[in-house]
């Protein structure tokens, strides 16, 4: 017995190399296709879009010849892209802003385990699985000027708070984001909620028996731990905000004078309305590069956060 145990140490790393290898194997088999997929579909179609905004294809017929960055210097200098530019700029921060903070006092309100939160939960995160159209086709009918939202301010006597909503030229944009954010909002209280459940109880009594308040408690120690989930929120809106199309194709289109156009919608009519295919390379390249501003940061600190 002793001899046979001996050998079958003497055999154990080999063995364990062979599994490893085995393992290996079924890994690289398992992981090709996707792999092999997602460069052909993602990476190398990136290239592609890139590519094209170099090209001077016009029209519908297809013109794979170099021009430069004629198109991107066309496309920085017109209005509309500028206008493009600006609503971002503002429906970022509208949308951002408002999902962050509703969704981080809805997390902190369910926190303290009130009675009936299962319900309250539910009711917050429902608008998540709407989709964006019918979320804007029911806005948009709050939002016009003769009914919904207005009518009710009529009907109470608060007729001064009426407004054009997303047909004001100046900042309907800002009006838009509301309905986003209602939509949205309740995504980012679930991964708060979880964040919060995941503190552990010890620091907050902790906290308490060092005499630190709710305000302190929440300003030194809470939102301080949240900061990982807070940088996801940021990430994920910001690219909400960037790729932002059908929901604001619904309430109000392009609005006057561009007033609520967004770089997808300007990139969706260069393309399929006016077969600029060129141009709206370019617009899809300026959000490649829009969103890996957003998601290298993002993964080399989740990264960074592995590794320690």
């Amino acid at each position: 017995m002793a001899v046979s145990q001996t050998h079958l140490s003497a055999l154990s790393p080999t063995v364990h190399k062979r599994r490893i290898n085995r393992d290996l194997v079924i890994a690289i088999v398992a992981l090709t296709p996707s792999i092999i997929a997602v460069a052909i579909f993602i990476y190398t179609f990136i290239a592609w879009t890139f590519y094209v905004s170099l090209a001077n294809w016009n029209t519908s017929v297809v013109d794979y010849t170099f021009t430069g960055l004629g198109h991107w210097e066309r496309m920085f200098n017109s209005f509309r892209f500028q206008m493009d530019l600006r609503n971002l700029a503002l429906y970022a921060l509208g949308f951002m802003s408002q999902c962050i903070v509703i969704g981080f006092l809805l997390a902190s309100l369910l926190d303290q385990h009130i009675k009936g939160e299962a319900v309250f939960r539910t009711i917050f995160i429902f608008p998540f699985a709407v989709s964006a159209v019918v979320t804007g086709v029911a806005w948009r009918w709050l939002m016009r000027p003769d009914t919904g939202i207005n009518l009710l301010f009529e009907q109470l006597g608060l007729g001064f708070l009426k407004s054009n909503w997303f047909s004001d030229p100046t900042f309907g944009i800002l009006f838009v984001t509301i309905a986003s954010s209602w939509q949205f909002s309740g995504y980012i209280m679930a991964l708060y909620l979880a964040a919060l459940r995941g503190i552990p109880a010890e620091v907050r009594e902790a906290a308490q028996i060092d005499g630190c308040n709710t305000w302190n408690l929440y300003r030194h120690i809470i939102i301080p731990m949240l900061a990982p989930v807070t940088f996801t929120a940021i990430v994920l809106t910001g690219m909400g905000a960037i790729r932002v199309f059908d929901i604001v194709m619904v309430m109000s289109g392009t609005g006057q004078a561009f007033s609520t156009d967004m770089l997808a919608t300007h990139m969706f009519e260069q393309m399929f309305t006016a077969n600029r295919f060129s141009a709206a390379a370019v617009i899809g390249s300026f959000m490649i590069i829009l969103s890996a501003l957003l998601v290298v940061p993002y993964l080399l600190s989740v990264r960074k956060e592995q590794e320690q």
